[in-house]
């Protein structure tokens, strides 16, 4: 038995996302989905998991129901399978952000680097001028990362990823108010490179972190055991939920 699970995000004026958690907390729970899903007045970040059916009427919803009313018109989407269940419970949090940042300056619906797609990934982090920023925490670097990465102030071009892409839209933007030339970002994130760039063409080494009980995922989205030496974070639910992590697969 194996279950579907969506990542999602999308940066939107949501002002009345104080409103929104309830009804959209009971929808998940009649369509008996569970995971975490943030919700700011910037925006909704979450991923969630549950049946086929289950998460097909959670993202029609989203994209065409009543309650968002056509704002989620432009949802970063991206699905992948679990064999059990990947979280304990479903929570949707209020939040000041939707990926915390604490720059209220930054505003990704106003600017933002340039998107770059899996597939041309490769060729803009082979360039020599283009500084390849992993935007993720630590311990998530540790599990698996691209290769290369030097002085900023060497470079005029900056290519940047993360789990998702959500980070990514405030990074980019923030580093083109500082001063930065030319921003790029990996379009769906690492995930999204991982889905579609053959192992056999790629340059991402190692597994990806994801907040929830897979923990590590690789090429094709499998779900693999992470590598020897990387960080042990077993609860990835608790690391999902925890006040200080405020993650989801962003």
């Amino acid at each position: 038995m194996s279950y579907k699970v969506a990542a999602f995000y999308q940066f939107v004026a949501l002002p009345d996302f104080e409103a929104l958690r309830e009804p959209l907390r009971n929808m998940c729970v009649a369509l008996d989905i569970r995971g975490i899903i943030l919700l700011a007045a910037e925006g909704i970040n979450g991923t969630v998991a549950g049946r086929d059916v289950a998460i097909d009427a959670l993202v029609n919803q989203l994209q065409n129901g009543a309650l968002f009313n056509g704002r989620l018109d432009n949802l970063e989407l991206k699905f992948s399978t679990a064999s059990e269940m990947p979280f304990n419970r479903m929570k949707v949090r209020l939040k000041k952000e939707i990926v915390r940042l604490g720059d209220p300056d930054v505003d990704p619906n106003a600017k933002v680097g340039v998107y770059v797609d899996a597939a041309d990934w490769n060729a803009l982090i082979r360039q020599d001028d283009v500084l390849v920023i992993d935007t993720r925490n630590g311990f998530e670097v540790d599990m698996g990362t691209f290769e290369g990465a030097l002085d900023p102030n060497k470079h005029k071009k900056v290519a940047m990823f993360c789990t998702g892409g959500i980070r990514c839209e405030k990074a980019s933007s923030y580093l083109l108010s500082q001063g930065f030339e030319e921003v790029y970002h990996l379009k769906g994130g690492i995930l999204k490179y991982l889905e579609e760039i053959p192992e056999a063409q790629s340059l991402w080494r190692g597994e990806c972190f994801v907040f929830d009980q897979r923990i590590a995922l690789g090429h094709g989205l499998v779900v693999r055991k992470p590598s020897d030496g990387a960080a042990d974070h077993t609860d990835a639910t608790e690391i999902d939920m925890s006040e200080e992590a405020e993650e989801t697969n962003d």
